[in-house]
């Protein structure tokens, strides 16, 4: 297999509007070949979908999902262009999917961005301490910290985690072949998460929040969520 090279993928990036990741995939599964990978990305609505991200989402449903035993609930807001979209089969899937997503994968914010500075700062302290540990040299330290938030954004932000029902999909990727197939830019704007027991926990000066509201930019608060 030819060698994927970083100037591979941004050279694809520019051509297509296409994410780092979707583009790996795409050389990856074209064998290098960016032409081949081209049409890859437009085969599976990649390419397009990238193209409609500025559109606005004003339309949508608010959906939820109850865990069996009901001890777990979310609720999450997603958004689309028209009504006709939002009361399609398809859409309405990826808003139960999603919900269902966040009730197994605990999320605390939707995308990188939101990722608020105290917490990528308490990160990056928590980075540096544990290569510091392992003996990294200390001028790569900043360096090495830096290349394992990709691991912590996996973590903790729902469009970068891996999809629950299909793992060689982000979130992210999956909300993208939605927009290719219903042919409309679509956004996750916030959701809630409830846990039973969650409340008593803060109360008792535990670290858990009681329920996690995250509007779109935000990180996750108490369970209040604004509009």
């Amino acid at each position: 297999m030819a060698e994927i090279t970083a100037a591979l993928v941004k050279d694809l990036r520019e051509r297509t509007g296409a994410g780092m990741m979707e583009c790996k995939k795409a050389l990856v599964e074209s064998n290098g070949d960016i032409g081949d990978a081209e049409v890859w990305l437009r085969k599976h609505g990649i390419a397009s979908a990238a193209k409609k991200a500025t559109r606005a989402t004003k339309q949508g449903l608010i959906g939820s999902y109850i865990h069996h035993g009901g001890q777990l609930g979310v609720m999450v807001e997603v958004n689309c262009e028209s009504d006709f979209v939002a009361r399609t089969d398809d859409f309405k899937e990826l808003v139960h999917d999603v919900a269902m997503h966040i009730a197994a994968a605990d999320p605390k914010f939707i995308r990188k961005e939101d990722v608020t500075q105290d917490v990528l700062d308490k990160e990056r302290e928590i980075q540096r301490a544990r290569a510091l540990n392992e003996g990294k040299p200390e001028k790569m330290v900043d360096k090495i910290a830096e290349g394992r938030m990709n691991k912590f954004y996996e973590e903790v932000c729902l469009l970068e985690q891996p999809f629950v029902k299909e793992a060689t999909l982000t979130v992210g990727q999956l909300v993208k072949t939605k927009i290719a197939k219903l042919g409309e830019n679509i956004s996750i704007a916030r959701f809630v998460r409830f846990k039973v027991g969650d409340v008593a926990a803060m109360e008792a000066g535990g670290e858990e929040a009681a329920g996690e509201a995250v509007p779109a930019g935000q990180q996750a608060g108490n369970g209040n969520a604004s509009a």
